[in-house]
């Protein structure tokens, strides 16, 4: 009994603010939603319908299936190779660990308006870098090839979060193992996806789902950098799924359209999580299990 009371706050938050949001915003798909009057008018697949009628919404979904390509993978090798660098910090860890942790608890609003003037085309100090050492930087903001790379950028520098997942993986991994690699001859590649690699999998999993479904709601980034002015001058290809929601439920008041929407993002996150439960666990390694 006193379990079930200390988790009532989260059960009666979820049941109210979650699971019951999500019910009314199903029911509310199948309708044209009135926010003046609090009234819906059923539709029935209507809003559904637009869903493959609005080319904006094939639009922001390839965008978000582009970055997401380009951000998960880039984020589980910059994590790891932060975790790797922890690991191996003797004195002064805590120190370390603090400081690479804080980007995390930096607000976004603050974290885009310091890469607003970092990713500047003219003056921004990463073009200025660049100049540096002959490299001609790119209109970061500007020019729509650069555009994703641009919100890939200030997403890495949020990836503390996935760090510290790797750091306690990495924690966990036997060191006999690598001082037996090291008497049979395996140098630090060798040893890297020979046990370090394997021995983490878990993490890698597990940090690859979690990305993979943030990634498909990106927002953050791309509406502070780009959208946040209501400017219809932004390029296109930093239109992202959950922007164009957004515009259509909190700027065209088209609830129903933006609740089909919302459900139609579920179910293909749903559709990606089961695969890469599906095929990625054969890729696990599970201690004392040999059916893997």
């Amino acid at each position: 009994m006193a379990g079930y009371l200390f988790i009532a706050p989260w059960v009666v938050g979820f049941l109210i603010f979650t699971l019951g949001a999500m019910i009314y915003s199903l029911v509310i798909s199948f309708s044209d939603y009135n926010l003046a009057t609090n009234s819906a008018t059923p539709v029935g697949f209507a809003n559904y319908a637009q869903l493959f009628e609005d080319p904006k919404v094939g639009l922001a979904l390839g965008n978000t299936l582009v970055y997401a390509l380009m951000a998960v993978p880039l984020e589980i090798a910059f994590a790891l190779f932060l975790a790797m660098l922890l690991a191996r910090v003797g004195r002064g860890a805590g120190f370390f660990r603090t400081v690479y942790y804080l980007p995390k608890m930096t607000p976004t609003v603050a974290t885009a308006s310091v890469f607003l003037l970092l990713l500047n085309g003219n003056s921004g100090a990463i073009n200025k870098g660049l100049a540096l050492i002959g490299i001609e930087g790119p209109q970061w903001l500007v020019d729509p090839a650069w555009v994703k790379p641009s919100i890939v950028l200030m997403t890495l520098w949020t990836v503390s979060g996935t760090m510290v997942i790797f750091l306690a993986a990495l924690k966990n991994v036997p060191r006999d193992l690598y001082e037996v690699a090291s008497l049979d001859g395996a140098g630090p590649v060798r040893q890297f996806f020979a046990i370090t690699v394997p021995m983490i999998s878990g993490a890698i999993f597990f940090n690859v789902i979690v990305l993979t479904i943030a990634a498909f709601q990106v927002f953050d980034q791309a509406y502070l950098l780009f959208w946040r002015d209501q400017s219809n001058a932004s390029p296109e290809s930093s239109l992202f799924y959950a922007v164009y929601l957004f515009q259509q439920a909190f700027r065209q008041f088209d609830f129903g359209f933006a609740a089909a929407m919302a459900w139609l993002l579920f179910m293909i996150i749903m559709i990606i999580t089961f695969i890469q439960m599906k095929f990625g666990n054969r890729f696990v390694y599970y201690e004392g299990d040999d059916n893997r």
